[in-house]
C-alpha cells in the first residue's frame, strides 16, 4: 500500500508540476488571472503531494516495511529509531526526494509571500521552480524512485551506512546543504523571471536579496556541520580535506558570495547587472552540479554515498540550464547596460568588484582541481588525484586578499575615497592589528602565511569592533541612551550593514582558528600497555583499560583513558571503535576534549584482543573551537541581515514604478 500510494503521488505531482508550468505561462503571456491562480494552485498540491510522499516514506522506513527496496537497504530492525528516520536522507531516492520536498515547500512559500509584491513576475517565477520540480520529481518518479518494491521482502534490512549512524549531526549536515542548495532556486527563477519580462530593474535585485542570504546561510550550515561531522566521525583529526563533494558544497557558496556583494554595487550604483545575472545563474547550475558530484558516484569520495544512473539526467539539465538561461542574457543585452561608471580604483565599488574577481578566481581553482582527475582520466587514460598541495598553494594567497579586502571594504568611502579619510578611519586599526601580529610572533608564530592570515584576520575583527562603537557612540551622543541600547538600535535599523560586519567578523574568528589549529598542531600516535602514557605538549595521555559491550545494532570497544595535565587529572577520554553486521571494517569513534584554548582529539587505532595494549592516535589542536564559533558567527550575522528593515519601503516604491511603466504582455 505504501509502494502504490507513494508512487502515484509522485506521478501525480509530475503531472501537476507540468501542468502548472504550462497554465503559468500561458496565463502570464495571456494575462489570464484564472491560469496564473492554476499554476499558483499547482504549486499548493506539489507541496501536498510531495508532504505525503516524504510521510508515506518515514512511515516505510518506521515500520521496517522492507518489501521497499530502500528501507531493505538502508533500515533494519536494530537500527535506532532516531537514525532510521534521518535514513530518508542517506542513499539517492530518499535524498533527492527530500529535495522535491523542499523545494515544494519554498515554492509555496515564494508564492505565498511574494504573489502581490512581485505580481508581474510571480507567474514566470512559478514556471521557472515547476520546471525545477518536475526535473525532481521524473527522477524519483522513474530512475530513483524511493518506492520501488522487491520481492520476496527479506526478514531485515542492511541498516544504513554506519558513518551516516554514528553521529546526530548527520540529522543537521544533510539538510542545511539541500536547503542550500534548493534555496538557490529562489534567486535564479527571479532572476530568470526578470529576463522574461524585461523588467531588469532593482526591484527583483531586492526581492532575491533575503531569499539569496538565506540561501548561503543554510549552505554554510551545512558546510559546518559537515565539517563538524567530518572532525568527529572520520577520525582523521581533520574537518575539510578538499574532498570533491565538499569542494561541491564549496562552489555555490562561494560564488554566492560574490553574488551577495556585487548585487549592493547594482543597487547603489546601478552597475554589474548581467554580472549578477550571471552570478544567479552560475549558483545555481553550481547547486545542480553539487547535486550531481554526489549522487552519481562519478567520483570517489567518503561523502559520495551512493552510485546510480541519474548522473547522465543531471548533464542534461544542467547543460539546458547554462544554454536558455544565457540565451536569454543574449536577449536582453540592451536592458542590461550598466547605468553608472566607476569613478574611482579607491572606492568601495573596486574593492567590492576585486572581492568578486578573487571570489570567482577561488572558486575556479576549486572546479579545475576537483575535475581535473575526470578531465585526465578522459584525454590521457591516467587518473590522477589533485590533493591539498594544490589546493593550498592557489587558494591561500586568494583567501589572504579577501581578508584584506573584507577588512577594508566596508569602510572604504563609495565613488571616490581620499587619503586623508583613508588614514582617518584606517591608522588606529592598522596600529592596533600591528601590535596583534607582533604579540602573535613573540608568542612563536612564524612564516609569511601565518602571520599574514593572523594580521588580517585582527585588522578585520578590529574595524568590525570599530563600526559598532563608533556608531553606538555617535548614537548615545545624539539621544542619550545607554550605550547598550544605542548598539542594539543601531544594528536594528541598518540590519544589513551591520548584520553583514557579523558575517565579517565570523570570518575572522573562523580564519584564526583554521590557521592556529593547522599550523601549530601536536600529533603523535603510539602503543600503550596498561598504566603506561604518551605526552603530547601539556598532556599526558594514560591507557587505563578496554572495556567492550553488545549493543542491538552493533559491538563496541572503548579504550579508557585518563588525562593529566601537569600531573593534575582533567579528564577521562573514551575513543571507540564500533563493529557493525554489514560491515567488514569497524567505524572508529573520537573523543574531543574541547576547550577555547585548544582540542585534546583521541583517536583508538587498534587493540590487543586480550586488552593489554591499545594505540592510540592524540592530538593537540588549538583554538580549534573558534572555527565553529566562527561559523556560527556568520550565520547570525546573516539572519540578523535579512531582517526586515526600513528599505523594504524603498523596494515597494521601486516596484510601484516600475509597474507604472510596465505594460501587461509587453516583453
Amino acid at each position: 500500500m505504501i509502494a502504490t500510494l507513494g508512487q502515484f503521488s509522485l506521478w501525480l505531482a509530475l503531472a501537476i508540476a507540468v501542468y502548472g508550468a504550462f497554465v503559468s505561462f500561458l496565463g502570464a503571456r495571456r494575462c489570464q488571472p484564472a491560469l496564473i491562480e492554476s499554476g499558483q494552485g499547482a504549486v499548493i498540491s506539489i507541496f501536498g503531494l510531495s508532504t505525503f510522499a516524504v510521510l508515506l516514506m518515514e512511515a516505510g522506513l518506521v515500520g521496517h516495511d522492507f518489501s521497499l527496496e530502500y528501507v531493505a537497504r538502508n533500515g533494519s530492525l536494530d537500527t535506532p529509531l532516531f537514525y532510521t528516520i534521518i535514513a530518508l536522507w542517506g542513499a539517492l531516492e530518499g535524498s533527492i526526494l527530500l529535495w522535491v520536498w523542499l523545494l515544494a515547500l519554498m515554492s509555496l512559500l515564494v508564492v505565498m509571500i511574494e504573489r502581490k509584491r512581485q505580481h508581474e513576475l510571480i507567474p514566470y517565477v512559478t514556471v521557472v521552480l515547476l520546471c525545477i520540480a518536475a526535473f525532481f520529481l521524473l527522477l524519483v518518479a522513474f530512475p530513483a524512485s524511493p518506492f520501488t518494491t522487491i520481492f520476496p521482502a527479506p526478514p531485515d534490512g542492511r541498516g544504513p551506512n554506519p558513518l551516516l549512524q554514528n553521529h546526530p549531526l548527520m540529522a543537521v549536515h544533510p539538510p542545511g546543504l539541500y536547503a542550500g542548495y534548493v534555496g538557490w532556486s529562489i534567486p535564479y527563477a527571479f532572476g530568470m523571471a526578470a529576463l522574461i519580462t524585461g523588467r531588469l530593474g532593482e526591484a527583483w535585485i531586492r526581492t532575491v536579496r533575503r531569499w539569496s542570504i538565506a540561501s548561503w546561510a543554510f549552505l554554510t550550515i551545512g558546510i559546518i556541520v559537515g565539517g563538524r561531522w567530518s572532525y568527529e566521525v572520520l577520525g582523521w583529526g581533520g574537518y575539510w580535506a578538499w574532498d570533491p563533494v565538499e569542494n561541491a558544497s564549496l562552489l555555490p557558496w562561494l560564488t554566492g558570495t560574490a553574488f551577495l556583494h556585487s548585487v549592493i554595487i547594482q543597487e547603489r550604483r546601478k552597475m554589474l547587472k548581467v554580472w549578477n545575472v550571471a552570478l544567479i545563474i552560475l549558483t545555481f547550475a553550481l547547486t545542480i552540479f553539487g547535486t550531481f558530484l554526489t549522487r552519481s558516484g562519478i567520483l570517489s569520495s567518503v561523502h559520495a554515498f551512493s552510485n546510480s544512473a541519474v548522473g547522465p539526467l543531471f548533464l542534461v539539465f544542467i547543460g539546458v540550464i547554462l544554454f536558455i538561461s544565457f540565451s536569454l542574457m543574449v536577449y536582453r543585452g540592451d536592458r542590461l547596460q550598466a547605468e553608472g561608471d566607476l569613478d574611482s580604483l579607491v572606492s568601495r565599488e573596486s574593492a567590492f568588484l576585486v572581492n568578486n574577481l578573487l571570489l570567482l578566481g577561488f572558486a575556479f581553482a576549486v572546479l579545475l582541481g576537483t575535475l581535473f582527475p575526470l578531465l585526465s582520466e578522459a584525454v590521457r587514460g591516467v587518473k590522477v588525484s589533485v590533493g591539498e598541495p594544490f589546493f593550498n598553494t592557489v587558494n591561500v594567497p586568494i583567501g589572504l586578499g579577501l581578508i584584506f579586502l573584507m577588512a577594508i571594504g566596508p569602510l572604504i568611502a563609495w565613488r571616490h575615497a581620499s587619503i586623508e579619510s583613508l588614514r582617518r578611519t584606517f591608522a588606529g586599526p592598522l596600529c592596533l592589528a600591528a601590535v596583534g601580529t607582533g604579540i602573535c610572533w613573540f608568542l612563536g608564530v612564524r612564516g609569511v602565511y601565518p602571520l599574514l592570515a593572523f594580521a588580517l584576520s585582527l585588522l578585520t575583527a578590529i574595524t568590525v569592533f570599530q563600526e559598532f562603537a563608533g556608531g553606538a557612540r555617535t548614537r548615545r551622543r545624539n539621544t542619550g541612551e545607554g550605550y547598550l541600547t544605542a548598539l542594539s538600535k543601531l544594528t536594528s535599523r541598518s540590519r544589513r550593514r551591520y548584520g553583514g560586519l557579523i558575517v565579517h567578523l565570523g570570518v575572522a574568528l573562523l580564519v584564526i582558528g583554521i590557521t592556529a589549529s593547522s599550523v601549530f598542531k601536536l600529533e603523535q600516535e603510539v602503543t600503550l600497555k596498561q598504566g603506561e602514557s604518551l605526552q603530547l605538549g601539556r598532556y599526558q595521555v594514560r591507557f587505563d583499560e578496554l572495556s567492550a559491550w553488545q549493543e542491538p545494532h552493533r559491538f563496541v570497544v572503548q579504550g579508557n583513558f585518563t588525562i593529566f595535565n601537569s600531573n593534575h587529572k582533567v579528564a577521562d577520554m573514551r575513543p571507540a571503535k564500533r563493529f557493525y553486521p554489514a560491515e567488514q571494517q569497524p567505524i572508529g569513534t573520537v573523543d574531543v576534549r574541547s576547550t577555547l584554548r585548544e582540542d585534546l582529539y583521541l583517536v583508538l587505532s587498534s587493540f590487543a584482543k586480550d586488552g593489554t595494549s591499545a594505540t592510540v592516535k592524540a592530538l593537540v589542536r588549538p583554538l580549534m573551537m573558534w572555527i565553529w564559533i566562527g561559523g556560527w558567527v556568520m550565520v547570525l550575522g546573516s539572519l540578523i541581515a535579512i531582517w526586515p528593515d526600513r528599505r523594504r519601503a524603498a523596494a515597494a516604491a521601486d516596484m510601484v514604478e516600475e509597474r507604472m511603466a510596465w505594460q501587461p504582455g509587453r516583453s
